[in-house]
């Protein structure tokens, strides 16, 4: 259920906060201070459906300002960065971020998300080694291959699938510090000359610094956003990062009537 807008949703924060719940509450962050992905508009209008469907509380906005502080923050249980760019938060919101996730919250971070915060370390950590946004190739199609099965965010993806994207190539390799769950082929499409080589992670998870954390390359285009693969792995990295759901036999499953259910 979307309970905020756009806008004037830090206002209404800062003057009612929202009665907590036994759903999880997600914050859906899409601050940019570079590059505006026109595909931002698609990955709200998808996580806003699966709030409705799965029944978690979701709040919306493209400004910091009122939801990055301690009482406001605590909230929620998980916050997606979607396709945020450059720097989006001042050094006290940092802190208060910061404070969130020792306290067990969450975050999920979609596509630009790894194009953001180049002089906090601690977001470096917090998105997988220092695996920052470095260089790109042209949009183009390229083989997926799942590694990590029944990891969380690996929804339906199956072992192997063609897909066209937008491929990062980053600054570092996160997988000394996370658990890698989906890998793409480089000798499958051009990587340009940031190539990163035969092992090339796209999307990880891993706890951190109290918290989980979640990052997908994935949701340059718009199209990503109507992908049933993609909006699965979104759906189990939101649940999984708030605390919601728990994963047996190898995908995400279980009741979530009560949302009682936890993974570790």
């Amino acid at each position: 259920m979307v309970r905020l807008g756009i806008g004037v949703a830090a206002l209404l924060v800062a003057l009612v906060p929202p009665a907590r719940s036994e759903a999880p509450r997600v914050l859906l962050f899409t601050e940019t201070a570079g590059f505006v992905h026109p595909s931002i508009a698609d990955g709200i209008a998808m996580i806003s459906e699966l709030a409705d469907e799965e029944g978690f509380l979701l709040d919306v906005t493209d400004a910091s300002d009122g939801f990055f502080t301690p009482r406001a923050l605590a909230l929620y249980d998980t916050v997606v960065w979607l396709s945020t760019t450059l720097d989006v938060l001042d050094v006290a919101e940092q802190g208060a971020f910061e404070g969130f996730v020792q306290a067990g919250g969450g975050w999920v971070g979609i596509h630009a998300a790894a194009d953001c915060e180049y002089e906090w370390p601690w977001y470096g950590g917090l998105l997988g080694n220092g695996a920052w946004f470095d260089s790109h190739p042209a949009i183009q199609e390229a083989l997926l291959e799942l590694e990590g099965a029944g990891e969380p965010g690996a929804g339906s993806f199956p072992a192997s699938r063609p897909m066209t994207e937008e491929w990062y190539n980053f600054q570092a390799n996160p997988r000394p510090a996370v658990t890698v769950v989906l890998t793409v082929d480089e000798s499958t499409y051009d990587p340009g000359p940031g190539a990163m080589g035969p092992d090339h992670p796209i999307a990880w998870h891993h706890h951190w610094d109290g918290g989980r954390a979640f990052y997908t390359a994935l949701g340059h285009r718009p199209e990503t956003y109507a992908d049933p693969d993609f909006r699965s792995q979104i759906r189990a990295a939101i649940l999984w990062t708030a605390g919601a759901l728990l994963f047996e036999d190898g995908f995400e499953s279980g009741s979530t009537d009560g949302w009682s259910a936890t993974v570790p």
